[in-house]
């Protein structure tokens, strides 16, 4: 037994991930800043709503979670190095930490780079990471709390996944950060095709994910950095583009 994963589009950029159980017709929630598009995911599938889940404390991934609790009466994990900047967590959760939803296991990573208090979830059983904003397709996070040397180590523990992981992250950043990626990669045939692809995904209003790990690795730039100087250079450069 697993669960499916469904796209709920928040804000002006972001995705919550809905973790449906339809076996039991419940739902787990990351990162919600919003109420609402949860609430109608609830309507129109006659699902309830079991369990929220954080990966970092910014609003635009909290906001709507202490809403959904105190209507759902659903509980709410988030990292304990983060607890006091989260809403009232009903399991504090570290690195290695175990959580199960719809039969499968979950592990907790500590990935800080982008915040230092910042978590990931890994679902060996789905293939499935959500990483909220330490790793986007085509890209990374902004080191606004962490350093470049917390957030190499972060990355490194993604490209030790499976290469078939589905890389769930935050925000539809893939467009934009293809067109930096190329600054940096120009000669990159797998970025070339990925960044095409990204192209029609959007045309047809899409998401562009998840994302494959197995695509990248070959074409994340950030990814492919062998270096943590490399990679401070190529984020301090992306935190300068215009393009």
């Amino acid at each position: 037994m697993s669960f499916e994963v469904v796209a709920v589009p928040m804000l002006k950029d972001n995705y919550s991930w809905a973790l449906i159980d339809r076996e039991h017709r419940q739902v787990a929630i990351v990162d919600p800043p919003e109420v609402e598009p949860v609430e109608e995911l609830l309507r129109s599938q006659e699902l309830s709503l079991a369990l929220i889940l954080l990966t970092h404390h910014h609003g635009d991934h909290i906001d709507g979670a202490e809403t959904l609790r105190r209507r759902h009466n659903s509980p709410i994990y988030g990292a304990e190095a983060d607890q006091h900047r989260l809403p009232s967590l009903d399991l504090a959760l570290d690195e290695g930490d175990r959580i199960s939803f719809a039969g499968t296991e979950g592990v907790v990573f500590e990935t800080p780079g982008h915040t230092v208090g910042h978590i990931s979830f890994y679902f060996a059983g789905a293939g499935a990471l959500f990483c909220g904003d330490t790793l986007f397709s085509l890209g990374c996070g902004r080191l606004l709390e962490g350093t470049a040397a917390q957030m190499f180590g972060s990355l490194a523990r993604f490209k030790a996944l499976p290469p078939e992981t589905l890389i769930y992250c935050g925000h539809e950043y893939t467009a934009a950060n293809g067109r930096f990626a190329q600054t940096v990669e120009p000669d990159n045939q797998a970025l070339a095709a990925r960044v095409a692809e990204v192209a029609k995904l959007r045309a047809a209003g899409l998401p562009t994910l998840p994302a494959l790990l197995r695509d990248e690795l070959a074409a994340n730039p950030f990814l492919l950095a062998e270096t943590v100087e490399r990679l401070a250079a190529i984020r301090a450069a992306k935190d300068n583009y215009r393009g």
